[in-house]
């Protein structure tokens, strides 16, 4: 059985964390952790060392934005693809480019289908696997 993939959830919205692991859960493909805002975020990613973030954009108190640029200028976290999640629809909305020049792979659009983002992450994985 190959092993787990471990995927650290960043999002200040508790059931949304809960669904969202118990869905990926249910895969068995991976092990997943939740932390519920953003400084809590930074130091799971530190301490868990988890192979991809799911990152909510829009958090109170810090945003998603400055999660992912303090996670990719720490050396123990910089590698750790990031795949920001988010309710907002349009590409301009979500900032797609600022996003990429901080180094997120991708974004998915809240609610999330769980088929959809298990091939998300899976494409992510693959792709930093082979580099």
């Amino acid at each position: 059985m190959p092993e787990k993939r471990k995927i650290l959830i960043i999002d200040d919205e508790a059931h949304f964390c809960a669904l969202v692991k118990n869905n990926l859960q249910a895969s068995g493909a991976f092990e997943v952790i939740t932390a519920n805002d953003g400084a809590s975020g930074i130091v799971a990613a530190r301490l868990q060392r988890p192979d991809l973030i799911l990152l909510d954009a829009i958090m109170p108190t810090m945003h998603g934005m400055k999660v992912a640029a303090a996670l990719k200028k720490d050396p123990q976290t910089t590698s750790i693809p990031i795949i920001f999640l988010t309710a907002i629809v349009t590409r301009e909305e979500v900032g797609v480019e600022a996003m990429r020049n901080i180094g997120a792979y991708n974004y998915i659009a809240k609610p999330v289908i769980t088929d959809d983002l298990i091939k998300c992450i899976n494409k992510v994985l693959s792709e930093q696997a082979g580099k």
